[in-house]
């Protein structure tokens, strides 16, 4: 008997809850806004934190019947707490998906190659930018001298100046490491 008078109870209740209007509605929303605001930074990243606020209330718009009178606030926390979750999985079916369609036996690039030796990556970070640059068009991207010249947006000859003295100066700094 007591199972009948609690659900009894509960249709009372939620047909007390049958009328929230619009303008009850965007009462709710405003006052609400904030704190949902709060709670969403503190759970995603800031830039996300808009989108899923929209989501929060478009949710609660369409279950606005459902929304209990005097404990709006918990309901949308409620709510909430499923779009945070649905975004969370999302993130991470989107980090899983990236993950597997990476290369299984992805080779290392020819600079990081380069780079695992030490004395040569010591002298590397003693380069310029610009030599570096030079040398890296023509070593680690394989570029031939005119088509590393029109990157630059330099001549040909220029070029070839500018990477026979990086070339010189890595030599001269390796050969000080020795």
């Amino acid at each position: 008997m007591t199972t009948l008078l609690v659900a009894s109870e509960e249709i009372n209740f939620v047909t007390k809850l049958g009328a929230v209007n619009p303008q009850e509605f965007s009462t709710i929303y405003r006052l609400f806004l904030p704190q949902i605001s709060k709670y969403l930074v503190r759970r995603v990243e800031p830039s996300n934190v808009e989108d899923l606020a929209s989501q929060i209330f478009e949710i609660a718009w369409r279950k606005r019947y459902q929304a209990p009178k005097g404990f709006e606030l918990p309901w949308l926390f409620k709510i909430a707490g499923f779009v945070v979750a649905n975004h969370r999985r999302k993130e991470a079916a989107k980090t899983n998906l990236i993950l597997a369609l990476r290369p299984q036996d992805s080779s290392p690039s020819a600079e990081e190659i380069a780079l695992s030796d030490l004395g040569l990556s010591e002298a590397w970070a003693k380069l310029s930018p610009r030599d570096r640059q030079v040398i890296a068009l023509s070593s680690f991207e394989g570029l031939d001298n005119k088509t590393a010249a029109k990157v630059l947006e330099i001549s040909t000859n220029a070029y070839a100046l500018r990477l026979s003295k990086a070339k010189t100066k890595l030599k001269t700094l390796l050969s000080q490491d020795l």
